[in-house]
C-alpha cells in the first residue's frame, strides 16, 4: 500500500510538482443577508457564520480562482486539511463529518483535482451559511458543521452574461428572464484546460487532467404568494496517465423547491424534492498492484419546512425522508471480484423556537429526532474481536435491519450585557449515520464510505460552547470570544495494519472509539472604510481513543492543530483598483511514524507502536492579490493579479520515509506541491 499513497499524492500534485434578530429580506429566496457588526453580535446562534461571499471571495486566491471552500480556510475555527485541499475541518472534526448542502441537496468530496478547487462556481452562489457545530434543529446528518449554500437566482428583467479566463480554466454565465418579470434563467459553466496542454506533448499526449462543472436554476414567480425554483449542480472529474492510472469522480445533485408564503408576515412553507450522487471509478496498474476500484452514495429524498413568525417568536419546524444507497466498494483485483453495497431509510423530524426570554436574553432551543433504518437485500454480519466474520444475516430486500433512534437537543442563548456586548451560551447534539475511512488527513476519491448497520452506531457529537462579543459604538469594529468542547461517540478508525484494500468488508477493517476536542477562537473584524478585514487564533486540541488502537490510550486525531492564524485585509486603492492580501499559519500536523523496522526475506517492512505520535514542520504563507476593474457602458471588464505564496515556502505535503541502500538507515523525506504561483484571470460581465 506504500505505492498506492505515494501514486495518490503525486497524482494530486500533477498540475504543479429586528435589530436585536437576524435580519431576513423576502428576495426570490428566504436567505439571510446581513452580516453586519451588530447582527454578529446580537445573533443568537452561536458557532454561526453568514458568509460574505463577495469579501470571502476577494482575498487571494490559489491560480486566481475565487472559491468559496479555500476562503472558508480563513475563518476561526476552520482549518484546511493540506496545501492543495479545499476541504475544511471545524471544532476537531474531519471533513467528512461536515454536511454541505447545495439548494437542500448534499454534496460529497465537493473538490476538483484532488482539492485545488472548489466543486462550486462562485458565480453560481447567491448566500451562504456556516454552522460550526452549534446547529438549529432544521438541520442534521453531520457530527461536525453543516455548510448551507443557496444557488443564485437569474435576472427576470434583462439578459447578463458573463467570461472568465484563468490559467488553468475558463468558466461562463448567462442569465436572464424566460418571461419577463415572472420567471428566470441562470446557467454557469466551467472547465479546465490543463489537458489541451499535454496534447500539445508528445510525451504526454495520452493522459487526462481535466474537470469541469455546471450549475443550472430555473425560477417562477406563479404569483404573489407561490413560487418554484429548479437546481441543478454536476461536476466531474478525471486523472489519467497511461498504462499507470485512470481515477475519476462525479457529483450530481438536484432539487425542485415549491415557496408558498401563507401572507406578509413572514410565514411560510418550503416543500423540497431533491436528488444527490457522488461516485468514483477508479484503476491503478503499479508494481504489480492491479486494481479497479469504485464506490457511490445517492441520496433521494423530500423535505418539509414550515416557518411561523408572530411579534418576536420564531417558529421552524418540519420533517424529512430519504432512500440512501450506499456502495462501500467494488473491486477487481487480479482474479478477484468483490462488492459491498447497502441501503437504508433514513428519517427526522424536528421544531426550533426562536423566542425572547427577557428584554436582555434570546433564546434558541430545538430538538430534531433521527430516525436511521439500514435495509435488507444485502449481507449483515457480526464480527468477532479478531476481525473476522462470525456469522452471516440475509435480510429480505427493504426489511429493516435495525433502527437507529437518536434524539437531538439544541440550545443557544444571547444575554445582551449592554448595548455593545453580548454572552453566548449553547449546547448541540447531533448524529451522523454515514462514515468516512481514508488512509490520509485528506479527502481523496479513495476513501471508502458505510453507513450505520446492525454493527456500526450512529456517530453521536456532544458540543458546548460560550462565547463573549463586543463591537465598537460606530460598528467600525468587533471582536469576539468562544471556547467550546465537543465530544463524540462511535466515531470510527482503522484497525492497526488495514488500509481501505485489506478486506471488501468494511466492518472487519474498523474500530469503534470516541473522540474530544476543545479550544478557543478569537477574532477580529474591521468593518468599514478602505481598508477592510479581518484576524483570527485558534487554539484548539483534537484526540481520538479507540480500544485496541494505541494500546486502548488516548492519541492525537490525524486532524490535531495546535495553533492557526489567519489574517486578511482588503484595501480599496482607487476606483478601480483593489488590492487584498491574507497570511496564514498552521503549526504542524499530527502523523504517525515507524518506531522500528524488521526484514523477511528482501523485503523491509516498518513496525508502529505510536499512533499519529509525530508532528509535521509549520505551514504558513503570504498571498497578495490586485484587482484592476472598469465599468463601461454595458459592460465591466477585470484584470486579476495574485501571487501565492509570495515568500515562496515550501509547506509539506507529504512525509515519507525512505531505506538507504541495503535497507541501511531510514530518513523522513518531506515533499511540497508549491512554491511561489503567480497568476492572473480576465473577466468581462454585460
Amino acid at each position: 500500500m506504500f505505492a498506492l499513497n505515494v501514486l495518490l499524492s503525486a497524482l494530486f500534485a500533477l498540475p504543479l510538482a429586528e435589530e436585536d434578530t437576524i435580519r431576513t429580506e423576502r428576495l426570490d429566496e428566504v436567505v439571510v443577508t446581513s452580516n453586519s457588526a451588530r447582527q454578529r453580535v446580537m445573533q443568537i446562534q452561536t458557532g454561526a457564520e453568514q458568509l460574505q461571499l463577495k469579501e470571502l471571495t476577494a482575498s487571494p486566491q490559489l491560480f486566481g480562482e475565487r472559491d468559496i471552500m479555500r476562503s472558508i480556510q480563513l475563518l476561526p475555527g476552520v482549518k484546511s486539511e493540506s496545501d492543495a485541499s479545499s476541504g475544511f475541518q471545524v471544532r476537531g472534526g474531519t471533513a467528512a463529518q461536515n454536511l454541505i448542502l447545495y439548494d437542500l441537496s448534499p454534496v460529497y468530496n465537493a473538490s476538483h483535482l484532488g482539492g485545488l478547487f472548489s466543486a462550486f462556481n462562485d458565480d453560481a452562489l447567491a448566500a451562504a451559511t456556516l454552522y460550526k457545530g452549534m446547529l438549529p434543529a432544521q438541520y442534521g446528518d453531520a457530527s461536525s458543521a453543516v455548510l448551507d449554500i443557496t444557488g443564485r437566482t437569474g435576472d427576470k428583467h434583462e439578459l447578463h452574461g458573463g467570461l472568465n479566463i484563468g490559467l488553468l480554466a475558463t468558466k461562463a454565465t448567462i442569465e436572464g428572464p424566460i418571461v419577463k418579470d415572472k420567471a428566470s434563467f441562470l446557467i454557469t459553466a466551467r472547465r479546465s484546460y490543463m489537458d489541451m496542454f499535454l496534447m500539445l506533448s508528445d510525451k504526454f499526449k495520452g493522459n487526462k487532467l481535466y474537470f469541469y462543472d455546471l450549475n443550472a436554476k430555473a425560477d417562477w414567480t406563479i404569483n404573489r404568494k407561490n413560487q418554484l425554483f429548479l437546481s441543478f449542480f454536476t461536476g466531474k472529474d478525471r486523472t489519467a496517465i497511461k498504462e499507470l492510472a485512470d481515477i475519476s469522480w462525479q457529483n450530481l445533485s438536484a432539487s425542485l423547491k415549491w415557496l408558498h408564503h401563507f401572507n406578509d408576515n413572514g410565514n411560510y412553507s418550503q416543500s423540497t424534492i431533491y436528488y444527490s450522487g457522488y461516485g468514483t471509478d477508479n484503476g491503478i496498474d503499479l508494481l504489480d498492484l492491479n486494481l479497479w476500484f469504485s464506490g457511490h452514495i445517492r441520496h433521494t429524498g423530500f423535505r418539509q419546512d414550515l416557518h411561523f413568525a408572530w411579534n418576536n417568536y420564531l417558529m421552524d419546524a418540519g420533517l424529512q425522508t430519504a432512500l440512501i444507497n450506499v456502495k462501500s466498494a467494488e473491486w477487481e483485483y487480479v482474479t478477484l471480484h468483490e462488492k459491498e453495497q447497502r441501503r437504508a431509510w433514513e428519517n427526522a423530524a424536528w421544531i426550533n423556537m426562536t423566542f425572547p426570554l427577557t428584554k436582555r436574553i434570546n433564546v434558541s432551543a430545538g430538538l430534531r429526532l433521527s430516525m436511521f433504518s439500514p435495509l435488507g437485500g444485502s449481507l449483515y454480519y457480526d464480527i468477532d474481536p479478531d476481525g473476522t466474520i462470525g456469522w452471516y444475516y440475509n435480510y429480505g430486500k427493504n426489511q429493516i435491519v435495525k433502527t437507529h433512534l437518536t434524539l437531538e437537543p439544541r440550545l443557544s442563548l444571547n444575554i445582551q450585557t449592554s448595548e455593545l456586548t453580548s454572552l453566548k451560551l449553547g449546547y448541540t447534539r447531533t448524529s451522523q449515520n454515514i462514515h468516512a475511512l481514508r488512509n490520509q488527513s485528506t479527502s481523496t476519491p479513495f476513501d471508502r464510505y458505510t453507513m450505520s448497520s446492525n454493527i456500526v452506531k450512529p456517530e453521536i457529537a456532544d458540543q458546548v460552547s460560550a462565547g463573549f462579543y463586543l463591537m465598537t459604538p460606530s460598528q467600525m469594529y468587533d471582536f469576539a470570544m468562544e471556547v467550546y468542547y465537543r465530544h463524540i461517540d462511535n466515531v470510527l478508525d482503522y484497525r492497526d495494519g488495514k488500509t481501505f484494500s485489506s478486506e471488501i468488508e468494511i466492518e472487519r477493517l474498523t474500530l469503534p472509539g470516541k473522540g474530544k476536542g476543545y479550544g478557543i477562537e478569537l477574532s477580529g473584524h474591521k468593518n468599514n472604510g478602505r481598508l477592510k478585514g479581518w484576524a483570527s487564533y485558534t487554539l484548539s486540541w483534537s484526540k481520538t481513543k479507540i480500544e485496541g488502537v494505541n494500546n486502548g490510550q488516548w492519541y492525537d486525531a490525524n486532524n490535531d492543530r495546535r495553533h492557526d492564524i489567519n489574517i486578511v485585509a482588503l484595501y480599496q486603492l482607487s476606483k478601480r483598483w483593489s488590492l487584498s492580501a491574507s497570511w496564514i499559519f498552521n503549526s504542524g500536523q499530527a502523523f504517525t511514524a515507524p518506531s522500528g523496522k524488521y526484514q523477511i526475506e528482501d523485503n523491509w517492512l516498518y513496525y508502529y507502536t505510536e499512533r499519529n505520535g509525530y508532528r509535521a514542520p509549520d505551514y504558513h504563507h503570504l498571498d497578495v492579490s490586485a484587482v484592476w476593474s472598469k465599468r463601461y457602458k454595458k459592460h465591466t471588464t477585470e484584470w486579476a493579479f495574485s501571487i501565492y505564496n509570495l515568500y515562496n515556502r515550501y509547506n509539506p505535503y507529504l512525509i515519507n520515509f525512505e531505506d538507504g541502500e541495503n535497507g541501511n538507515g531510514t530518513r523522513a523525506m518531506q515533499y511540497s506541491l508549491f512554491g511561489i504561483v503567480p497568476s492572473v484571470s480576465f473577466n468581462i460581465k454585460w
